[in-house]
């Protein structure tokens, strides 16, 4: 009785280990792509930004300054939608693996009961025999 209880609690544990790390694995892959997309919104931005730095210190009158600011707006413009962008591809991203993740769940749960109904119809058949004798 005690090897058949260890047998299962070490299957049990193996299979809750290798779901882990399968869903360690897609929270993972996640983290580095929202990074990735982040980081190049960032560097997107600010090189954009210190371009147009660059062009506005040339300025040296008042007809320069207007002849530039337009373009400062736009700059600001871009970088305002950029980050935007990057944070709803963020959020699907980030949504999709958490359904993945339900999913991987909704499969275990699914996976145990099975194997709990199944081993308890076993024991009530064999508790039934031995009662019948």
């Amino acid at each position: 009785m005690y090897q058949q209880f260890n047998e299962q609690f070490a299957k049990s544990t193996r299979h809750f280990a290798d779901t882990t790390a399968q869903v360690g694995r897609l929270a993972l892959a996640n983290t580095e792509a929202v990074f990735g997309l982040q980081l190049n919104a960032i560097e997107e931005n600010m090189n954009a930004t210190f371009a147009f730095f660059g062009e506005l210190a040339d300025v040296r009158d008042v007809d320069g300054l207007k002849n530039v600011w337009p373009k400062g707006v736009q700059v600001a413009r871009e970088n305002v939608e950029r980050t935007i962008g990057a944070g709803q591809e963020v959020f699907g991203r980030t949504l999709k693996t958490n359904e993945a993740i339900a999913q991987i769940a909704k499969t275990q749960f699914e996976t145990v009961a099975k194997t709990v109904e199944t081993e308890a119809e076993a024991v009530a058949k064999a508790a039934g025999r031995k009662a019948s004798r």
